[in-house]
């Protein structure tokens, strides 16, 4: 990353995200860049999980990316790897660490906002 002038407001939209990350089918990610920090809202469909939709990508066992956020819609449970789990619903701010799987619960999208380590989520290693 070079560095970020910040004397001046920056202000970006999710209506023009920098990029678009789409998964294996059932969702996308729509990433700016603010403060030169990436920031994520994922759109994850009734019926995704990371290891269908994203493991392919990733090419990892778990999902190895820390994420620190805000849930907008929807529920997503967390399976870690040590085998605990965790659900997150509309309202709530959660913090995941690396070493998990994730799937969406009901019928409705989730809709995440990521301030976390976004930067290499759901792009080829």
């Amino acid at each position: 990353m070079g560095t970020v002038d910040m004397k001046h407001v920056e202000v970006k939209s999710f209506d023009k995200p920098d990029e678009t990350r789409m998964f294996e089918g059932k969702g996308m990610a729509d990433v700016v860049m603010a403060g030169g920090r990436p920031v994520a809202r994922g759109t994850f469909e009734p019926g995704w999980r990371w290891s269908t939709n994203v493991k392919p990508i990733a090419g990892t066992e778990s999902c190895e990316v820390s994420h620190l956020g805000y849930c907008m819609q929807g529920r997503m449970r967390i399976h870690m790897d040590d085998g605990s789990e965790q659900e997150i619903t509309t309202g709530e701010i959660f913090a995941i660490p690396p070493g998990h799987d994730a799937e969406v619960i009901g019928d409705e999208a989730c809709v995440l906002f990521d301030f976390g380590e976004v930067g290499a989520y759901a792009k080829p290693r």
